[in-house]
């Protein structure tokens, strides 16, 4: 059988659902199962001051950003995600292929993510990971809020690990093609939370983001098949 991980972040539950639609294409691939698993929260200390201060945020931007609420939401998906196993480097080691998921922070992967990272360092001199193709999905607040930049800096570190990046061709995925407010791009997967966080990943979005996991899943089964003969 071949194997595909998914591995994601998720603060607000948006990536964990786009999670589940990436896995359900990979396993349309017949002899191959897929597996999510999560990279943690770690201590995060303006959410902390956000919670002190929920209060003091002007009415404006407390209306804007609907904080309170995101704090709520955020401590729900946390707690909604306990089930799903945490991330190990063994993950990365036994998977044929690998599908990246995390919300957009600042135009690139959120620290947690790069913390990850950073610890699978070790794989650039085993070249454990070198020919595994590879996939990233996101989220942002907005149209432009970076989702196209955070796949396209995020592309670096997998490179140095030595994998194969795969993204989403315009010829099989026309529901990024339009002048409407959607996720998706020719470098992946990707869904619009809106300011407030409330929009949840339409159709069109959750269809992109389970090609793309097929994608990268007959891939990785046509490599491990290849290698065999």
């Amino acid at each position: 059988m071949t194997s595909i991980t998914v591995i994601y972040y998720s603060a607000f539950g948006h990536i964990a659902a786009l999670s589940e639609a990436v896995a359900a294409g990979a396993e349309r691939i017949e002899g191959v199962t897929c597996k999510r698993v999560r990279i943690p929260e770690f201590s995060d200390p303006s959410l902390q001051v956000a919670r002190q201060r929920r209060e003091e945020v002007p009415s404006e931007l407390g209306q804007h950003f609907q904080l309170t609420k995101r704090i709520e939401d955020y401590e729900f998906v946390q707690k909604k995600q306990a089930d799903i196993p945490v991330a190990t480097m063994d993950d990365l080691r036994e998977a044929d292929g690998i599908v990246w998921g995390f919300p957009t922070y600042l135009g690139t992967m959120p620290g947690q993510v790069k913390s990850f990272l950073d610890q699978a360092g070790g794989f650039c001199t085993t070249g454990e990971l070198e020919g595994k193709p590879t996939a990233v999905f996101t989220s942002a607040g907005s149209i432009h809020g970076g989702h196209e930049a955070t796949i396209l800096t995020s592309l670096v570190p997998l490179l140095h690990l030595g994998m194969i990046f795969v993204g989403l061709p315009y010829t099989k995925n026309p529901e990024y093609l339009t002048d409407q407010a959607i996720g998706g791009s020719p470098y992946g997967a990707s869904t619009l939370a809106g300011p407030d966080g409330s929009r949840q990943p339409c159709e069109g979005e959750q269809t992109m983001a389970a090609r793309m996991g097929e994608r990268v899943a007959a891939i990785a089964h046509s490599l491990k098949q290849s290698h065999r003969l």
